[in-house]
């Protein structure tokens, strides 16, 4: 998720657990961000800080680029 340029669609995959644990990957999914649901990216702020991102239809977030590596994607063709 967070290669994904301002614009771009994708689906979601997994989110990996990474050093933060099942903590983190239970809030991710909190949000939203869980397999087969789409993701957009709205905007991504200078010198590597967060991303908004829009989870389906109506539910928009920000969340931390290294937060976003975690969650894995396929990109819309």
């Amino acid at each position: 998720l967070a290669d994904l340029k301002p614009g771009q669609f994708a689906t979601v995959e997994a989110v990996e657990l990474g050093r933060y644990g099942k903590g983190l990957t239970t809030r991710l999914e909190a949000m939203g961000l869980v397999p087969g649901r789409p993701v957009r990216v709205l905007r991504s702020a200078w010198f590597g800080g967060p991303l908004e991102v829009r989870v389906g239809s109506t539910t928009e977030i920000a969340i931390r680029r290294r937060e976003a590596s975690l969650v894995v994607i396929t990109a819309a063709s």
